[in-house]
Formats: structure tokens, C-alpha cells, sequence
């Protein structure tokens, strides 16, 4: 034990105590590709079981079952529309019929489509990209957040976007939902803590398969102004996951972490 500037013994950090996460139960949207795909292995490599959640029900099955596969932990694929609220109300009364309980919810489905300019975005494209990355994201939050302070507490992860900082023309719609996004990990943090944590990571320029469509000689001059000088692998954000699912976080709450590569 080691004494605190109060006189107090406190436990010593034990990482390894820190960081497990054996038996805990996360919820991961868009847990079949991309960030999400990332997130739900490292979850379950550190003991957890997964929901993998999103429309593509077949991806979803792929990947629950590579995770089982590789580490041996119980998964559940579903599919859900996270932009509407019954589909997302179906997916926690399953969720918490198969397993009884919710440790962890990574919000991490999101999108942001391209348009031409700002007086050709449609209402529907703008409701779709509200609903995407704010509206589903506050009901599964709530829905999820009001179990858990009913019961042993929990981590929510919101997955925002430095475009919520850095709005750019080109995605000011995306960058106003995940603007929005922040202020909602914030407010939760005080609706359902102290046993419930609610934190956001504030994602860079990841290169996962979207990227693939990409002017890759153009975005590596653009990224010349990161200090990372590069865009990130998905598995450079499992670790900030890590860290906002488990105790090893346990003083923080209602953060915004910042994981970009250092944007500009």
C-alpha cells in the first residue's frame, strides 16, 4: 500500500489488475470493419465478451466468429440500424437477454458521405448523418447508461472525430453531429456517474478500408502537417479503448481524448 498526501493508504496501481477486463460484456457498433473491427479484438483479447453490432449481419457473424476463434471469448452478432430508435431498443433487449448485463458500450458506427457543396446537401443526407452520429449514439447511450447506474456501473466510449474541432467544409454536417457527440459524452458523464463513466475518443485520419478509395499521394502531403507525419493503423486506438473500458480509468470521466497523430 502506498500513502496519499492525505495520510490515506490507497492500493497501489497494479497494470496488469488494471487493464483486465476478463468476463466483462461490451457492445461495439460498427464492430465489424474499420475502428470498431479493431476495438471489438483488443476488447476481447483482454478478456471480454463482444456484441458486434451494425446492418451487415454476415460481417458480423464473420467477425464474432474470428474473435471466438482466436481468443476463445463468447460473442454475439447483430444486426441493427443505429440512425433508428426501435432498432437500437431491440439491440439492448437482446443484448441484455443474452448476457445478462452490459460492462461497456463503444459507440463507434458513424459515417459521413461526400456531397459537392453545402447548398447541394439534401435534408435526407443531413437527417441520415445526424442520426448516424448523434441521434442513435444518445439512445443506445441512455438506454445503456440508465441499466448500468442500475446496476454495477459501466464505461461508456463515444468514438467522435477531430473534425469536431477542425470542421471542414467538406464535412460540416459529420463535424456538427460529432460536435454534438462530445457535448452528449460530457452530459452523461453527470446523468449517470459516478459509477458510470462516459468519455468520447476524439479520432484522427485513420487508414482503414475507406481509405482505400483515397488520393493517397494527396492525403501524405496533407499529412506532412500532422506531427505524426502520417494517418493512423486502426489498432493505434485499441490501447485508448483499453484504457476508457477499464479500472485503469477510473478518475476519467467526462473527457475528450484526444488520439489524431497529433492534427493541426
Amino acid at each position: 500500500m502506498a500513502e496519499s498526501p492525505t495520510g490515506k493508504s490507497v492500493p497501489e496501481f497494479d497494470p496488469t489488475r488494471a487493464f483486465d477486463l476478463t468476463d466483462r460484456v461490451a457492445i461495439v457498433t460498427g464492430g465489424s470493419r474499420g475502428l470498431g473491427r479493431a476495438i471489438a479484438f483488443g476488447l476481447a483479447r483482454a478478456g471480454c465478451d463482444v456484441v458486434i453490432a451494425s446492418r451487415d449481419l454476415a460481417s458480423c457473424r464473420t467477425t464474432a466468429d474470428e474473435i471466438t476463434a482466436e481468443t476463445g471469448r463468447k460473442t454475439l452478432a447483430h444486426s441493427f440500424h443505429v440512425g433508428r430508435w426501435d432498432s437500437i431498443d431491440e439491440l439492448v433487449d437482446t443484448v441484455y437477454s443474452h448476457f445478462g448485463r452490459v460492462d461497456v458500450l463503444v459507440n463507434n458506427a458513424g459515417m459521413s458521405p461526400l456531397y459537392d457543396s453545402l447548398d447541394t446537401v439534401t435534408e435526407t443526407l443531413f437527417d441520415k448523418v445526424v442520426g448516424v452520429n448523434l441521434k442513435g449514439p444518445f439512445r443506445l447511450a441512455a438506454l445503456v447508461g440508465t441499466r448500468m447506474a442500475e446496476g454495477d456501473g459501466g464505461s461508456i466510449i463515444n468514438i467522435s472525430s477531430a473534425g469536431s474541432v477542425h470542421p471542414r467544409p467538406d464535412i460540416l454536417p459529420y463535424a456538427a453531429a460529432k460536435a454534438g457527440l462530445n457535448a452528449v459524452t460530457i452530459g452523461m458523464a453527470h446523468a449517470f456517474g459516478p459509477t458510470v463513466r462516459s468519455n468520447a475518443i476524439m479520432a484522427g485520419t485513420f487508414l482503414t478500408d475507406v481509405s482505400n478509395s483515397w488520393d493517397m499521394d494527396a492525403f501524405n502531403r496533407r499529412a506532412q502537417g500532422f506531427a505524426a507525419k502520417r494517418g493512423g493503423q486502426p489498432d493505434e486506438i485499441v490501447g485508448a479503448a483499453l484504457y476508457l473500458a477499464s479500472s485503469a480509468s477510473s478518475f476519467t470521466t467526462g473527457s475528450i481524448l484526444t488520439v489524431d497523430g497529433g492534427h493541426p
